[in-house]
């Protein structure tokens, strides 16, 4: 038996030694429960401040993570603005200039060609010239002739001899004007006897070897190049410092009288100006014995530009003449032709610099498509970011949910509770409640 002694009432009472173990017991559990209570409540505030000094730090840390990515968005769109700006004015300043260039080269190309279609015409006045001179000196001689007819026929009623002498002087005269007269009117029966054993281009041929000291650095070879399923006769080239200022197609046609078909000079015209296409020539002139009762084309040098450009038809006698003309015609033309060659390679560097302006438009839109991509990287980071804090904060108000939960676990546990299917325990807080009714706490024994 043990004696115990109450602390309220100074009372003494024994009790054995099974009562005495659950009245310690019972000290113990309320110790228990009581620093039970004092260290939830304190884990439970600990916990608490831990929280909120979390949700704090997160706070904060997505603030600042959260005002960098604005800071460097608006340091981004600044920047993409200020080279937006930047290529808008270089590219308005390049099609200034570009624009500016293009007026001068157009004007430039416009006079060229005003002084070119000038200098066609000062070609066709002097063709035109060539053909009225070609004209009046069969005419001059023709009354030559006449005139020395009438002589022969006045001086035939002089002395025997002298009319003699003078006979044979005016008939040698009369029979080499005759042959002037042929080889300007009746080209077909003196040219049928020159040429016997040979051709109109081996003529033409020699004509101009004879007189190639006058063009010595004119080039004049036959055209043997059938590559394009065609070829002409004849190719002449002249030029001046490097610089080639005329070119001429040569197509030489004749027919012996034995022909059956006859053609026309008509018939070889649309073959010529294709070979002269071909080759790259300026001039093309077809060379011609066709058609030899022609009077269009006994007169002279015959222009057929209304048909094809630049073509001319002539008899042979004109073959030297004619080069000559277009030599000395094209000279005259040949600084046009540098000022043109000029404004040709001005326009050459204004299309290579549009190709530059281009290549620039495409390399700068490259690079700002990648950095719009990178753009768009940055903001899926910062989106993938803002979805991690959000992780990070449910799981911080989940773990806050849990410690309420178990606060309100810990503050609901009474001693009431814990006597619950424990009738040892409930008689012994009875008996303690009965021994001290004057205590309202029910944890006092």
């Amino acid at each position: 038996m043990r004696e115990l002694k109450c602390p309220n009432c100074g009372s003494v009472f024994s009790v054995d030694e099974a009562d005495y173990a659950a009245i310690v017991g019972q000290v113990k559990n309320a110790e228990f429960e009581q620093e039970l209570d004092r260290r939830v409540k304190e884990l439970h505030e600990k916990q608490k401040a831990e929280q909120e000094n979390q949700k704090l730090k997160a706070k904060q840390d997505y603030e600042r993570q959260l005002g960098a990515k604005q800071i460097e968005l608006s340091q981004k769109d600044a920047e993409i603005a200020r080279l937006n700006e930047q290529v808008k004015s270089a590219v308005q300043n390049e099609q200034l200039k570009f624009n500016q260039e293009l007026a001068k080269r157009d004007a430039k190309i416009s006079q060229l060609k005003a002084q070119t279609e000038k200098q066609e015409q000062m070609v066709q006045v002097a063709v035109l010239q060539e053909q009225t001179k070609a004209m009046e000196t069969a005419q001059a001689k023709d009354a030559e002739i006449a005139k020395l007819r009438s002589e022969i026929a006045n001086e035939k009623n002089a002395a025997i001899q002298r009319e003699q002498s003078q006979k044979e002087h005016y008939e040698l005269e009369l029979r080499q004007k005759q042959e002037l007269v042929d080889y300007y009117k009746d080209m077909k029966t003196r040219l049928s006897t020159k040429m016997v054993g040979e051709t109109l281009e081996a003529h033409c041929n020699t004509e101009f070897n004879r007189l190639r000291p006058m063009f010595p650095n004119a080039y004049f070879e036959k055209d043997n190049d059938a590559s394009g399923g065609s070829k002409g006769d004849f190719i002449f080239r002249d030029s001046e410092d490097g610089f080639e200022y005329v070119s001429i197609m040569f197509e030489m046609k004749n027919e012996m009288d034995t022909t059956t078909t006859k053609h026309k000079n008509e018939d070889f015209l649309k073959k010529l100006d294709a070979d002269r296409n071909a080759k790259g020539c300026e001039y093309a002139v077809l060379v011609s014995l066709l058609e030899p009762d022609s009077e269009l084309y006994n007169t002279g040098i015959v222009d057929v530009s209304h048909r094809y450009p630049k073509m001319y038809v002539i008899r042979p006698q004109f073959f030297i003449p004619l080069i000559t003309l277009l030599v000395q015609t094209s000279k005259k033309s040949v600084q046009l032709q540098h000022e043109l060659a000029l404004a040709k390679q001005q326009s050459v560097d204004v299309t290579n610099f549009e190709s530059r302006l281009e290549e620039f438009k495409d390399k700068f839109g490259r690079n700002y498509r990648l950095a719009s991509e990178k753009f768009a990287k940055a903001i899926e980071e910062i989106d993938k970011s803002i979805d991690h804090l959000q992780k990070i904060k449910a799981n911080l108000i989940g773990s806050e949910n849990n410690l309420r939960l178990a606060n309100k676990n810990a503050e609901d546990l009474t001693i009431k509770k814990l006597t619950r299917n424990n009738p040892t325990m409930k008689a012994k807080f009875d008996a303690a409640r009965q021994a001290t009714p004057d205590d309202p706490s029910p944890n006092k024994p």
